[in-house]
C-alpha cells in the first residue's frame, strides 16, 4: 500500500505555543515541529546536537517564512532541562504543548547487554521523559491548561530480540503517561502518548540492517513502515482540542502484533 498524500494544514494548533525535544534531523521530532509549525502554533526545536538543530530551523524558515526559536539541550541533564524551561517560557511567553520525543536504541542481547547500555538507553527514553514533565508541568498547572505529548513505541507492548532496554524503557512511557496524567487531570493538563511501530527515516536505515528492516515491514497492518509525518499527525491530533477528552492514552500507529 503506498502512502497517502500529505496533509493540508488546518489550523489545528492556530494560537498554541509547542516545545518539541529530540527535534533536528530527519526523525519524528523535527516533522512534528514543522507539523505543529503548518498547523498555526508558534514551535520551539530543543535538541542536544546544535549544527542539526540550526539546520532543521532553517529548514522550516525556508518552507514557511518563520523561523522557530531553538534551545540546545541534553535532556540527560537537569540544569539542561530547567533551562530549556526557562528559555521557552521567556521566548514564547506560555508553553502550551509540550512534546517529548528524545529516545535512544540500539540493538543488543540481554547476556551481552552492559550496565551502561541498559542505563544510557533508560536514561535518555524514560527518566529524561521523567525531568521534563517535572520542569514543565508547574506553569501548566498554574495555567490551568496544557498538553504534554509523549512518544512511546509498539515494543512497549511487543517483543523483539535485541530490544530488552528499550522496551522496557518504552513500556516506563506508557506507564509513566497513564500516571502522570492522572495527576495532571485535576489540574486542566492532559497527557498522553503516540506509540510507533515503524516509522521510516534515513537514521532508521542507517543503522537497521535491511534484513530486520523487511521483516519488521511483515508485520505492519498496512505492509509498509510509516512516514514520519503520519506520526507526527497523531501527535498533533493529540495537542490539539479535538483530542480534549483524552488523557493517559496509548495510541497506537499502526501494527500492535507480536
Amino acid at each position: 500500500m503506498n502512502s497517502p498524500a500529505y496533509p493540508e494544514p488546518r489550523g489545528l494548533l492556530k494560537g498554541k505555543t509547542v516545545v518539541i525535544t529530540a527535534a533536528a534531523g530527519t526523525g519524528i521530532g523535527f516533522s512534528a515541529a514543522l507539523r505543529a509549525a503548518e498547523e498555526g502554533a508558534t514551535v520551539l526545536l530543543s535538541d542536544f546536537h546544535e549544527r542539526r538543530l540550526n539546520e532543521s530551523a532553517d529548514h522550516i524558515a525556508e518552507k514557511l517564512g518563520i523561523r522557530p526559536e531553538i534551545c540546545v539541550c541534553d535532556v540527560t541533564n537537569e540544569a539542561q532541562v530547567q533551562a530549556l524551561r526557562d528559555t521557552a517560557l521567556a521566548k514564547l511567553g506560555r508553553v502550551d504543548v509540550l512534546i517529548n520525543n528524545a529516545g535512544l536504541g540500539g540493538e543488543v542481547p540481554v547476556v551481552d547487554m552492559t550496565d551502561e547500555q541498559w542505563s544510557r538507553v533508560l536514561d535518555v527514553t524514560l527518566t529524561s521523559l521523567f525531568r521534563m514533565t517535572r520542569a514543565f508541568l508547574p506553569a501548566m498547572y498554574a495555567a490551568k491548561s496544557g498538553v504534554m505529548v509523549n512518544n512511546a513505541s509498539v515494543l512497549g507492548w511487543r517483543a523483539q530480540k535485541g530490544q530488552a532496554h528499550y522496551a522496557a524503557a518504552k513500556a516506563g512511557v506508557m506507564a509513566f503517561t497513564r500516571c502522570a496524567a492522572m495527576e495532571a487531570a485535576e489540574h486542566g493538563v492532559r497527557i498522553n502518548a503516540v506509540s510507533p511501530s515503524l516509522a521510516m527515516h534515513p537514521f532508521l536505515a542507517k543503522v537497521t540492517t535491511d534484513e530486520t528492516l523487511a521483516e519488521l515491514v511483515k508485520r505492519e497492518a498496512f505492509g509498509r513502515p510509516a512516514e514520519v509525518w503520519e506520526v507526527a499527525n497523531v501527535m498533533m491530533f493529540l495537542a490539539s482540542d479535538l483530542s480534549s477528552y483524552l488523557t493517559g492514552e496509548v495510541i497506537s500507529c499502526s501494527s500492535q502484533r507480536a
